[in-house]
């Protein structure tokens, strides 16, 4: 199988596509302006949004979930997630968090990003298929779900070997949105940041060498190689 993983949007905020022989998976959804944009992606590899086999999310915040009910309802496309973040991503319940430093120029990229890509008109997903830790789904890449719980109650990990890459949701981020400050560390806006450093424990011995927040450029390195340097920041 022929694999290859594209990365749409910026280091703000990231939507990746895993497209195989087979289709595309999309690894979270972005924010609801960002439709045109992955059309276009997809429109230079050689694919269509019909080529589009599933979505899957590493958690439920409106920043990861933008075009996934767009999708879904005017495709068909299915939405998955761990289950303990259905009610996140469908609005159900809300996460309180505290945003902890910041610092104003980097607040303001971050929020004029949100704002350009219409983070004010969140669709919340109106179907989602909920999945289980360990889960691998049967779609393009064989996306497995690790649960890493932390950022939120439902986080996971989405391991995908056909393209040696991890996508660690908001678990870490390798440039934080409030201060601009790089390198790897747990991502603000968590609910407990100390579970997630205990469930990012898990992924230790993968061998997968390319790793992917949320927000922040790729980290090279395998999982241990991450954890060395998250522990070396303390």
């Amino acid at each position: 199988m022929t694999a290859q993983l594209l990365r749409i949007g910026d280091d703000i905020i990231a939507i990746h596509a895993v497209v195989t022989d087979e289709g595309v998976t999309l690894i979270d959804a972005g924010l609801s302006g960002d439709l045109g944009m992955l059309r276009s992606a997809l429109r230079d590899a050689g694919r269509s949004l019909s080529d589009i086999r599933g979505i899957v999310l590493t958690h439920g915040d409106v920043d990861h979930i933008g075009i996934a009910e767009q999708l879904r309802a005017e495709h068909g496309i299915p939405i998955h997630i761990l289950g303990l973040d259905e009610d996140l991503a469908t609005g159900r319940t809300t996460k309180k968090v505290k945003a902890g430093e910041w610092r104003l120029g980097p607040v303001l990229r971050f929020l004029w990003s949100t704002l350009r890509r219409g983070g004010l008109r969140t669709q919340r997903p109106l179907e989602l298929h909920a999945v289980s830790d360990g889960d691998v789904l049967d779609l393009p890449g064989r996306p497995e779900f690790i649960a890493t719980p932390g950022h939120t109650r439902g986080s996971a990990a989405i391991r995908v070997p056909v393209v040696d890459a991890l996508f660690l949701g908001d678990a870490i981020t390798t440039r934080h949105v409030l201060t601009g400050e790089g390198g790897a560390r747990l991502a603000p806006f968590s609910e407990d940041t100390s579970e997630t450093r205990r469930s990012l424990e898990r992924l230790r011995d993968l061998p997968e060498s390319r790793i992917f927040p949320g927000h922040g450029p790729e980290f090279t390195g395998t999982a241990a190689a991450l954890l060395d340097a998250l522990d070396a920041r303390d």
